[in-house]
């Protein structure tokens, strides 16, 4: 699994005049648990925006492998794009579709899978986030744990090589948080996805990252990269700050 699942080369993050981020370079290893992390507003979420084609950058590129994926034609997106699986932070259920039919959805509209086997498969994707025996449930029936598993479920259906989860435990408990956690870590290993997370939560990131990313909204940079502990013990100031709990929010 050597090799680069996705490079951002000289990216620049803007709307109209106002820069989010500039200069972003770094490279997310393929297998690994990669966080993006900073304070609220830094530009975490717009990044994985951009990452997703959702939006444009205003210099720079994304690429996935060797293939840009900014310099690709629309089809060729698509085509990248499904190697891709999101869980949004939240969750973006269906509700008026059971779990069953919300992790279907993306196997009816992008193979041709009889019906048989795709209920085969959605039964495997919800067993292996521990919803078994929940198929026939309505997403509002659910606790907000067992939504994101969902989410998850779906997320994983079509076997992505690239898994993007934007922050997992948004208004979750700390358990339910930490439990999420090592689901993510469980389905890395089972299914060999490169996962991307942003985060702000310090003990998930802590938890489950291989390496992480930290976006400084006031120099409007990426200031450090590696593994989140000795970026704790040994990064910037600002850093030591966010893991420690005292930087300004």
């Amino acid at each position: 699994m050597a090799g680069e699942a996705i490079t951002v080369r000289q990216m620049t993050m803007a709307f109209g005049d106002r820069v989010v981020i500039r200069d972003l370079d770094f490279a997310i290893r393929r297998g690994e648990v990669y966080v993006i992390m900073g304070g609220s507003g830094c530009g975490k979420s717009t990044l994985l925006r951009h990452m997703l084609g959702l939006v444009e950058p205003s210099a720079g590129e994304v690429l996935y492998g060797d293939t840009s994926f900014t310099r690709s034609s629309p089809a060729g997106r698509d085509r990248l794009l499904r190697r891709v699986g999101v869980l949004y932070q939240g969750s973006a259920l269906w509700t008026s579709m059971t779990l069953a039919e919300n992790v279907a959805l993306p196997l009816q509209q992008f193979t041709r899978l009889p019906a048989e086997r795709i209920r085969e498969v959605v039964e495997l994707k919800l067993g292996l986030v521990g919803l078994h025996g929940f198929e026939s449930f309505y997403p509002w029936e659910l606790s907000g744990g067992m939504q994101k598993r969902a989410g998850l479920a779906r997320a994983i259906a079509l076997d992505p090589e690239i898994l993007f989860i934007d922050e997992p435990s948004a208004s979750l408990d700390p358990p339910t948080g930490r439990r999420l956690d090592q689901l993510i870590l469980r389905l890395r290993d089972a299914l060999g996805t490169t996962v991307v997370v942003v985060t702000h939560d310090v003990a998930s990131i802590l938890g489950i990252a291989s390496r992480a990313l930290f976006l400084d909204g006031e120099s409007r940079r990426a200031i450090a990269e590696g593994p989140p502990a000795e970026l704790r013990d040994r990064g910037p100031p600002v850093v030591r700050a966010f893991f420690s709990g005292t930087a300004p929010t």
